[in-house]
């Protein structure tokens, strides 16, 4: 198994859309086994620790069917990729039959040998778990009928859309508390301790095949959540969460498997402490894209710690595409705050090259969309400088830009830096469409005296600054709208991090 680093940079693919572009490049049949080491080089660019293979399951006949039939999802299918034939909607990666990985992509062959060469390269795997609901086709239906939440034929009848007749027992259909039922999965009773043993039990063997799993939705296994939601219909709380239950089970086997939780409404911290290594942080991908520099600065202010233990990101499979929602210049000072920030960074397949249209899961194509080199570059550049700085192996503090009585531009500046074994390090991000001037007061004591030496770690620029500037009034920054600093500090220039070499 793979050991992720404290704080690894994740990158999300889309299997199935990946492998079938990989067939029409080269012309040859492409599973898991049978991708060209050039098409690895694509996902994997330097800085980047893990790859998340999303959608590798066997995917259910039934919840295909169903989504062929749904004349809402057919219309979003058409627009997103105008032209869809029907063979190309492979159904919802979510809606899994069973935990085996589907014939098409290579089976179990293909996927431990796509393992096997991301281990040569020291990179991990992640996959896909989904423990809150199973296809209406899966074995567990029929063979263990007591793991799932029951009705009666009374909610059959009143509330159709809700329930799943079986033939032999009426399970409810899987859902959230906020939503109406999905109607293509069945629901998993989370309080029930013989659905918390076979869940262990399947992760486990997951865990044989890969170093890590994304749980989706895993908030909705809370007691209080599961109780919320079904009511006296689950039965009595245990005593005990689902979820130290069951990854307590998987660590007594595989006790480096790394669990990442997709986790909203602010539940991040409570999942933490039930034994997810990371949470995703929704709440500041919503204050990047909607909120002012402001809101951004006071969701920074929380313990490291915790912020160590959270995912950052600007879009994944559920999200529009950055590129998309962003305008271009705010896009690139929103990635450059997400690689220096700490914490688990996330990274979509087709964001560094500027894709705009959001993909329904469902389908196995995509539209063809022009490949942005600049953008590509930058991406590249950001994860790789960023990654051989070593900035992030040391202790990561939140500063403050401040600025005068007639000039409170500064407000938009948001600033951190990092300092250990590596060197010191200062971000400084100008969140907003106007220039805006300040200064960073650094926090070390070191610099009073002497002549310190910063560089910019993105393009090679290099200025010379007084100690006990930095230590007194602070570096003054001057940043055009959305621009950035990313500064690598040393009291000499022999002391100074090897930077990036500015392209052309």
């Amino acid at each position: 198994m793979t050991q992720l680093p404290a704080q690894p940079v994740v990158h999300e693919v889309n299997t199935r859309v990946w492998l079938r572009e990989i067939r029409r490049r080269t012309g040859r049949p492409a599973g898991l086994g049978d991708v060209p080491k050039d098409a690895w080089d694509e996902i994997t660019p330097h800085g980047v620790d893990a790859v998340w293979l999303m959608g590798v399951w066997e995917r259910s006949p039934q919840g295909r069917g169903i989504a062929l039939w749904d004349q809402s999802l057919r219309i979003a299918f058409a627009q997103a990729v105008p032209g869809i034939r029907e063979e190309e909607i492979a159904g919802s990666p979510y809606c899994i039959r069973r935990y085996e990985v589907d014939t098409t992509l290579g089976g179990a062959e293909g996927l431990a040998a796509a393992r096997a060469e991301l281990d040569g390269r020291g990179i991990g795997l992640l996959l896909d778990y989904v423990p809150n609901h199973v296809a209406p086709d899966s074995p567990w239906v029929s063979a263990h009928p007591e793991y799932f939440v029951r009705g009666t034929a009374d909610d059959l009848r009143h509330d159709p859309a809700a329930y799943l007749d079986t033939g032999t027992a009426v399970l409810a259909r899987g859902r959230d508390p906020f939503f109406p039922p999905w109607p293509d999965v069945v629901q998993l009773n989370a309080f029930e301790p013989a659905l918390r043993r076979a869940t262990a039990d399947e992760l486990t063997r997951i865990g044989q095949t890969c170093d890590g799993v994304r749980c989706d939705m895993a908030m909705l296994l809370m007691n209080d959540i599961f109780l919320r939601t079904w009511g006296q219909r689950a039965g009595t709380p245990p005593p005990d969460e689902f979820w130290p239950t069951v990854i307590g089970g998987v660590r007594e086997r595989h006790p480096g498997m790394t669990f990442i939780a997709e986790a909203y409404w602010d539940l991040e911290w409570a999942l933490q402490q039930q034994g997810f290594d990371f949470c995703y942080d929704k709440r500041l991908y919503d204050r990047i894209l909607n909120e002012g520099p402001e809101a951004v600065r006071q969701h920074l202010t929380a313990d490291e710690a915790y912020q160590r233990k959270l995912v950052r990101f600007l879009e994944n499979h559920d999200e529009p595409r950055a590129a998309h929602t962003l305008h271009p210049a705010k896009e690139r000072a929103a990635a450059i705050m997400i690689a220096t920030l700490p914490g688990a960074t996330l990274w979509h397949e087709g964001q560094f090259t500027g894709r705009r249209t959001r993909l329904p899961v469902f389908l196995d194509r995509r539209p063809d969309e022009p490949i942005d080199t600049e953008l590509r570059a930058f991406h590249e550049k950001l994860l790789a400088a960023v990654h051989r700085s070593g900035m992030r192996t040391g202790q990561w503090q939140l500063l403050e830009c401040t600025g005068w009585p007639d000039n409170d531009s500064a407000r938009n500046v948001l600033t951190w830096c990092w300092a250990g074994p590596a060197g010191r390090f200062l971000t400084a991000v100008n969140l907003s469409e106007h220039a805006a001037q300040g200064r960073i007061r650094l926090p070390w004591r070191e610099p009073e005296t002497g002549s310190w030496q910063l560089a910019e770690l993105l393009t090679g620029a290099r200025y010379d600054r007084d100690g006990d500037e930095l230590t007194g009034p602070g570096l003054f920054v001057d940043l055009d709208p959305w621009a950035t600093h990313v500064l690598a500090l040393a009291p000499d220039r022999d002391a100074m991090p090897s930077v990036v070499t500015p392209a052309g």
